[in-house]
């Protein structure tokens, strides 16, 4: 191969010992040009090879520059042959050249691959694809071409010797192999070789024959073929082509893998990278990297493991026949050694060691995209380095870096282009907090090409593919998740697009499912301008007329439903629920309100009195929900008056007042259209009179003003359909002079409702007592599914909208005789499921009807509803249906007999333990961050 002629040099692509043959090779025959297996278009991009911060492994990376898409890439790691033939001739100053079919016409060819071999294979008839090594392999009575290569070329020993031999040999095992085979089963080879040969025949004429051709050892017998000019160029003409550009993108070792799917593949690139790098004791060297790879994940292994694991491996060598100890040999003695026998470990030193995690690095001068160089940018600022091992990323949006993180991860997902995916958060459940799981991948280099198309940076790409998104999108869901996206990503000005799209298809679709599904994800984006600081008044008009037509359509939604609609359907109220809550929140968050402490957002509407549309109470009604105080002549035994407050609906509780003989008397409190309330006049008694102060929202509530007088008093307040509330007060004696009624300095005004105006507040703020009336509705409707009904009541529980009794009664209508058993096992399954095995443990009233029912359902019925059973109390806890069946046992409602005592659950007493509470407050104040015990707790639930 010295003689005349050009120096053809076949390999094996990614070979070590390919690699090492390569250079000594070079070495001595001194050529003056190298030609290289590749796409000429990559001739330019060679010199970027000697830059330091380019490092393998690496790949060509070629793409259509109409259809980003259509990409390939040629690999190079630091053990391939063709990296060290470029950087010998980059460190002699040799010029090198690629010499394969030029990549225009490979993208453009590579649509009508399958068809062509089709034909190819249909033509030729037995004719298979043939795997050279396998062959050669089987020749040499071998069953895995692995092992052969390694004992034929990785572990010839070291020594002076030809240093073209081992090419000669391999060249004349690869010329028998193409004169049985052919081309083996790839007509696609002849056109590629055709290329070879002129290229190759343009370098002799103008460096003479002392050239060196690196390329595939199966493709050397048909470079040293004599042929035409003309049939070259005939077996060239008429192919496809298409515009391309290339650049260098970082690889990993991982998508070296054969199992990867990468054609020329590997079964172990971190291996053979050791073999290659390794300047001698390779398998004690290999066996000392396992080893502290099992040391840092806590295995006991020492030196002494060490050793002994070698010696078991040049022991198997031996058995086996082999030169030195390859990977089969020393991953037996690692199994039988450091792992005890198990495979587990073993594992983990197969994905991290044989296989591998090295990305590859390429310099910002190598050619890119404007997007890819935006996000490199970003990349870098943010200090969020691309890794191909999989991690784990805790980001705080509080923080300026991290919120910048999370906007740049968001923007690329809706780019299509998955460097993270959101997963769930073990420290915190705040929205504050995000986690996310990064992996960087070789193909995201061809997305990130791919959205190019959608502008020159990450935020302008993000919010053109947001709008064409928006444009595009089918369903009422995906356009509301895309809203929700936006803001995450912070994406403000993508919004009106969005916005667009879905008040057009909200207006369009009366499919309540689609409505009911939709709604969460746009009620979630309107808690986002609490912490990412958007601004999200755009989405409340939205999301309330959405929930209005889910209170309108749910009712008869519900009805004549199936198990399985029946099922779906809970799932859909659960998410209104949950839903409105939160609009219910975020509202009262932007107009500074608390939505608790209102009826209609979070108080609860008055029950014995009625509501309007707007949540406001009509005269005497009696406030029932939460974020009340108790009804007029609640303590009347104590000498308590009434406190008028007034407003649209809201409430405002009366706080105790100390007076002299235990009476309370009050002045009226501000309600949403008032600031100034009646004065309330001095007495001359023990009594107390109470004047308006702001409550811990922002509300007014009542609190004490002195009186003079041992009566009560209640001066009327201004306006209608005002609800009154009352509190006891204990007296403790003494005279106090009087102080004037009204607000208390600083209150003014009524806190402003925002930017929205006062009817579009109220009607915002009036979702939660409409939707309560659904659910009131939707429980007391027959020809609703019982799982429905069965939810519906124990929300309207979950609540405070129904006590216990109530909840009893409805319950024992449900569980009437009259009532078919399967439809009664809905309704429980509706009422308890879902972790309300609680609410059983802790109301035995219920849990008795629940077990009377059950013992009295028909023999033949009990196998219909089993399922249902099984299934509903299948998902408690292990500790709550161990409660539930001491209970059962001992009979429900027994522990209401003081003498029962004894047989009540563990963990439970008939009377709560005033001593157990107490031991818990000083944690609870910790969590609650309340300092003293002195510290007003109203509002605070302690």
């Amino acid at each position: 191969m010295t003689g005349a002629g050009p120096l053809l040099l076949g390999v094996r692509h990614h070979g070590p010992g390919s690699a090492r043959a390569v250079r000594a090779a070079l070495d001595a025959a001194r050529p003056a040009a190298v030609l290289i297996e590749g796409p000429p278009e990559a001739d330019a991009l060679i010199p970027l090879a000697a830059d330091p911060e380019l490092r393998p492994p690496v790949a060509l990376l070629a793409h259509a520059v109409d259809e980003p898409g259509r990409s390939a890439f040629w690999p190079f790691a630091a053990f391939s042959p063709e990296w060290v033939a470029v950087r010998w001739a980059l460190e002699h100053g040799v010029p090198a050249r690629f010499i394969d079919l030029p990549a225009a016409h490979t993208l453009a060819w590579g649509a009508e691959l399958p068809s062509a071999e089709g034909e190819s294979e249909a033509a030729e008839g037995e004719q298979v694809r043939v795997d050279p090594l396998a062959a050669l392999a089987g020749a040499a009575g071998y069953d895995d071409p692995e092992r052969w290569w390694e004992d034929a070329v990785e572990h010839r020993g070291a020594g002076e010797r030809d240093p073209f031999a081992p090419f000669e040999a391999l060249a004349e095992a690869m010329g028998a192999l193409r004169e049985r085979y052919g081309a083996g089963g790839r007509p696609r080879d002849l056109v590629r070789e055709a290329q070879m040969r002129l290229r190759l025949r343009a370098a002799r004429k103008e460096f003479g024959d002392t050239v060196a051709v690196v390329c595939g050892a199966w493709h050397v017998p048909a470079l040293r073929e004599r042929t035409t000019l003309t049939a070259d160029r005939a077996l060239l003409k008429g192919l496809p082509k298409v515009k391309t550009e290339l650049t260098w993108v970082p690889w990993t070792h991982r998508r070296l893998a054969r199992s990867s799917g990468y054609g020329a593949g590997i079964d172990s690139p971190g291996w053979y990278g050791h073999l290659f790098h390794a300047p001698d004791r390779p398998v004690e060297r290999w066996l000392t990297k396992v080893a502290g790879l099992l040391r840092e994940e806590d295995r006991i292994v020492s030196s002494a493991h060490v050793i002994e694991a070698v010696r078991l491996a040049d022991t198997l060598a031996a058995m086996r026949g082999r030169p030195l100890p390859g990977l089969g040999e020393t991953t037996d003695a690692v199994r039988a050694v450091m792992c005890e026998g198990s495979d587990v470990p073993l594992a983990l030193v197969h994905d991290r060691l044989v296989v591998g995690d090295v990305l590859g690095e390429v310099p910002e001068s190598a050619p890119a995209v404007p997007l890819q160089r935006d996000l490199g940018r970003q990349q870098r600022s943010l200090r969020l380095r691309p890794e191909a091992l999989e991690r784990e990323l805790e980001l705080d949006l509080r923080g300026d870096t991290d919120a910048g993180r999370s906007r740049l991860l968001h923007r690329l997902r809706l780019l299509g282009i998955g460097w993270g995916e959101p997963g769930s958060s073990r420290g915190s459940t705040g929205t504050f907090r995000e986690t996310w799981r990064l992996r960087w991948e070789p193909e995201l280099s061809v997305r990130v090409a791919e959205a190019g198309v959608w502008g020159t940076t990450v935020a302008s790409a993000a919010r053109a593919k947001a709008e064409a998104d928006a444009a595009d999108a089918g369903a009422l869901a995906d356009v509301t998740a895309l809203a929700e996206r936006c803001l995450l990503a912070g994406l403000p000005d993508a919004l009106p697009a969005v916005m667009r799209a879905l008040a057009d298809r909200a207006a369009l679709d009366t499919d309540v499912g689609h409505l009911a599904q939709a709604l969460p994800a746009l009620v979630r984006s309107l808690r986002y301008g609490d912490v990412r600081g958007t601004d999200t008044h755009a989405l409340s008009d939205v999301a309330a007329a959405l929930a209005e037509r889910v209170f309108v359509g749910l009712p008869p939604a519900c009805t004549a439903l199936d198990s399985d609609a029946a099922e779906q359907m809970r799932g859909h109220v659960d998410a209104v629920h949950t839903s409105v809550g939160l609009l219910g929140e975020a509202l009262g968050s932007a107009t500074g309100t608390d939505p608790g402490a209102a009826s209609g957002t979070g108080g609860a509407a008055g029950a014995a009195g009625g509501t309007d549309a707007d949540g406001a109470g009509s005269d005497g009604a009696e406030g029932t929900g939460s974020g009340e105080a108790a009804g007029v002549g609640a303590a009347a035994d104590m000498g308590t008056a009434p406190t008028t407050t007034v407003g649209t609906g809201e409430s405002a509780a009366a706080t105790p007042a100390l007076g002299a003989g235990g009476g309370v008397a009050s002045s009226p409190a501000v309600g949403a259209d008032r600031s100034a309330g009646a004065a309330a006049p001095s007495h001359a008694g023990g009594g107390a009179a109470a004047a308006s102060v702001p409550g811990a929202s922002g509300s007014p509530v009542s609190a004490p003003a002195p009186a003079a007088d041992g009566g009560t008093v209640s001066p009327p307040g201004p306006g209608a359909g005002a609800s009154v509330t009352t509190a006891p007060a204990p007296g403790i004696g003494g005279t106090v002079p009087s102080v004037p009624g009204g607000p208390a300095p600083g209150i003014g005004e009524s806190m402003p409702p925002g930017p929205e105006g006062p009817d579009r507040v109220r009607r915002l703020r009036g979702l939660r007592g409409r939707w309560r009336g659904v659910l009131r509705g939707l429980a007391g409707r027959d020809a609703v599914a019982g799982v429905v009904r069965g939810r519906a009541v124990r929300l309207l529980m979950d609540e405070g909208e129904l006590g216990a009794g109530e909840a009893a009664r409805l319950m024992g209508v449900a569980l009437s005789r009259g009532t078919p058993p399967v439809e009664a096992a809905a309704w429980i399954e509706g009422f308890v499921g879902g972790g309300g095995g609680l609410l059983l443990v802790h109301d035995e009233r219920l849990l008795g009807l629940v077990d009377s029912w059950l013992t009295g359902v028909p023999a033949e019925a009990f196998t219909d509803v089993l399922p249902l059973l099984r299934r509903t109390f299948a998902a408690y806890d292990p500790g709550v249906r161990r409660t539930l069946g001491e209970l059962v046992r001992r009979g429900p409602g027994e522990q209401s007999d003081p003498g029962a005592r004894g047989l009540t659950a563990p963990g439970f007493g008939v009377e709560p333990d005033a001593g157990r509470a107490d031991a818990v407050r000083p944690v609870l104040r910790l969590l609650l961050g309340i300092a003293t015990e002195e510290k007003n707790l109203t509002g605070v639930g302690v």
